[in-house]
């Protein structure tokens, strides 16, 4: 079978691919297996590839691949410079903190000696989305490869140029590509050692069972719908400013992308009206303008489901769409309802709710299946106090939420199982081994 790319702007085929069979998957499984053996030895050898392929190839490679990213996905080009630029910090921090990070642990027992050591565990298959095709696979290939693994990638069709394009760029032969449609993916789960997985909660289900029917370590990084609450106590502009952004980078398809705005009753006409503002000043059209923030939504599929699910919100409130539709462009949006709606909405589309106690935006945060990320805008002390109560993997303060290689990042309920970045993402994909000599 063959893999068609389009560029979701023009609607142009980019490419077509050749599809894997499933003896070169395994010949290439095998190969990795093979290189891991010598390539899990020496921790100096992985922190100077990192520092002295890795990264030089990323930055030489910088302009091309964000361009490629763009045309594939939609990205406005200089998101993709950022995504690219990030990526780069997550490689300086890992040759500056992993090896310490990886260092036996030291018990003190009544034995002789004891420790805990940190060993690879083989090969790592990460399933990747297209939504930022570089970073997604950066935060989970770095740190499985620095541990001492090998690593598989099958990113999603749409942007199978980049995945073989990333290939080139990281120029090991411990890391590479496989092209093959999704409902092939989860095949080859039984032939590997552990599994990362970032995409929708429906296909994390499967994939985790599929792990757990043959015993492998998995991660899952699944939807959100994360709460952004607005205190009577927040810098309104301030607020309005992130908010915006929040919802609209990436073409609003971010699984940490603020998407539920629950603002004080006291405050919420004027925050409704200055985000409207916000929107309506929005640059809309080509990706590949430097001017652009808001781009095409990634493939028909996708406009279709955000404009079906813009209609569901007509039925639950007011619905404002600030500009009009053209071809997989959709308009920033904004619905106002104090009905649930608990899908994740993957496109620029701000849901609006009013609060009138600290324990209302708490239930309100709290009333969706998902729980990766919440962000609480007012006062520093005031927002704290919340952050025990709000069900997600991470909660931000007067700042969206983001990915950062200095903290674990991951959610909880369907959002997700387990950590990427930080000491704790690197030791998910580890023995973590326990050593007694007496």
């Amino acid at each position: 079978m063959v893999i068609v790319t389009r560029n979701p702007y023009t609607g142009e085929v980019m490419d077509e691919y050749e599809e894997f069979s499933e003896d070169t998957v395994l010949n290439i499984i095998g190969k990795l297996r093979d290189e891991q053996r010598y390539w899990k030895n020496d921790i100096d050898d992985r922190i100077d590839y990192l520092s002295d392929t890795l990264k030089p190839s990323l930055m030489r490679e910088k302009q091309k691949l964000a361009k490629l990213m763009s045309s594939e996905m939609g990205k406005p080009i200089a998101q993709s410079v950022a995504e690219i630029d990030k990526s780069i910090r997550l490689v300086d921090y890992a040759v500056e903190n992993f090896k310490k990070f990886l260092e036996n642990e030291y018990v003190e027992t009544e034995a002789k000696k004891s420790y805990i050591r940190f060993d690879p565990i083989g090969v790592v298959y990460i399933i990747m989305p297209w939504n930022f095709p570089l970073w997604q696979v950066m935060r989970a290939a770095v740190p499985a490869l620095a541990a001492g693994n090998a690593v598989m990638l099958k990113h999603a069709s749409i942007v199978t140029g980049t995945s073989l394009k990333i290939e080139k760029i990281f120029n090991t032969p411990l890391f590479r590509s496989i092209v093959v449609r999704g409902s092939r993916a989860i095949n080859f789960i039984k032939h590997v050692d552990a599994a990362s997985f970032t995409g929708s909660t429906s296909i994390g289900s499967k994939i985790a069972e599929e792990a757990g029917k043959h015993i492998k370590k998995h991660v899952l990084e699944l939807g959100g719908s994360d709460p952004f609450i607005v205190l009577k106590s927040a810098d309104i502009e301030n607020a309005v400013r992130n908010a915006a952004f929040g919802r609209l980078q990436n073409n609003g398809q971010s699984c940490i992308a603020s998407k539920r705005f629950i603002v004080h009753e006291d405050i919420f006409t004027d925050f409704h009206r200055a985000l409207k503002e916000e929107f309506e000043r929005t640059n809309i059209g080509d990706p590949l303008d430097e001017k652009t923030l808001l781009g095409p939504l990634s493939s028909e599929e996708q406009t279709k489901t955000v404009t079906g699910q813009i209609d569901d919100l007509k039925k639950l409130g007011d619905v404002e769409i600030l500009g009009s539709p053209d071809g997989r462009i959709v308009p920033p949006t904004i619905a106002v309802t104090d009905r649930i709606y608990n899908e994740e909405v993957f496109g620029p589309v701000a849901i609006l709710k009013k609060f009138k106690t600290q324990e209302d935006a708490v239930k309100l945060a709290n009333e969706t299946p998902f729980g990766l990320g919440a962000s609480v805008w007012g006062d520093p002390e005031e927002a704290e106090n919340m952050i025990p109560d709000i069900k997600s993997g991470m909660v931000f303060i007067n700042k969206i939420v983001t990915s950062d290689p200095r903290l674990p990042f991951g959610g909880v309920k369907q959002s997700g199982i387990g950590r990427e970045l930080s000491r704790y993402g690197l030791l998910e994909f580890t023995n973590i081994k326990s050593v007694w000599i007496q």
